[in-house]
């Protein structure tokens, strides 16, 4: 089951998108339980909506440094627990959005990051890894969008990941997921392959990424996990398409703009 979030007719509301069709079940709620995703007031046309980023998390958490060959190409040790960081909900982007890079006198090398990124989907603290599968609603796409020469140059990597726009993420959440599956990473730029990865790849796998993660904060359904980044990361300049894909997920696709003041 593909999740959805949509603007119809000024409203908004979440939806289930089915595979091979063109229309989109609209929900009377929301789909974290399912006795709400039963409740559809009726079924529109896809193309008759405004595709929103799929769900409205509390909080953006990412695991940096968890593929070791990525780590490698950016210089970093790899950590005996996840190096976790945190991205403002204002760098959410819609699938077919634009990444806006920053002024040049701010930075000048901004880089994609295509990621497997997991939604929760119920409340999860002091989760074991052996319940984790349990509290995910499931898998979407994400660009880990970085300015490098701020994350490589400030004490802290907080800015250089945190611009407005710099989490496209999306078009759905594929709920027919498991954590015992792997899953292919790769990212396009104008149609070049430039990441390539699996989720067997990880250091610390999801399960152990939901122990860690709830183990000091609660997450609460619609959060957002960031799993790591494939090697392969490359540089952005305006005019760039880039489209994440995962296999059994999705894709997603947006492209980059200059900053216009």
């Amino acid at each position: 089951m593909r999740v959805v979030r949509v603007e119809h007719d000024g409203a908004v509301r979440f939806g289930i998108a089915h595979a091979g069709s063109s229309q989109v079940d609209l929900l009377a709620g929301d789909p974290f339980s399912a006795a709400d995703r039963e409740q559809v007031i009726g079924s529109v046309a896809l193309d008759a909506c405004r595709l929103l980023v799929p769900v409205q998390p509390t909080k953006i958490l990412a695991v940096g440094r968890n593929y070791a060959a990525h780590a490698a190409e950016m210089n970093l040790e790899l950590g005996a627990v996840p190096s976790v960081f945190m991205k403002p909900l204002q760098t959410l982007l819609p699938h077919g959005g634009q990444v806006v890079l920053p002024d040049l006198a701010l930075s000048t090398k901004v880089q994609h990051e295509g990621e497997l990124a997991v939604v929760i989907g119920a409340a999860a603290r002091n989760v074991r890894k052996e319940d984790a599968d349990s509290y995910i609603l499931g898998y979407t796409c994400a660009d880990d969008v970085s300015a490098r020469d701020l994350q490589k140059g400030d004490p802290q990597i907080t800015r250089g990941k945190g611009f407005d726009t710099f989490c496209p993420l999306g078009p759905h959440v594929e709920t027919d997921v498991s954590v015992a599956r792997t899953y292919e990473v790769t990212c396009t730029v104008n149609g070049d392959l430039r990441q390539k990865g699996t989720t067997d790849d990880m250091i610390f796998d999801i399960p152990t990424q939901i122990e860690f993660l709830s183990a000091f904060t609660t997450l609460v359904p619609g959060d957002i996990i960031l799993t790591g980044s494939p090697v392969g990361t490359g540089d952005l300049v305006p005019g760039d398409e880039v489209e994440v894909s995962i296999e059994g997920v999705g894709a997603l696709r947006h492209s980059v703009v200059a900053y216009a003041g």
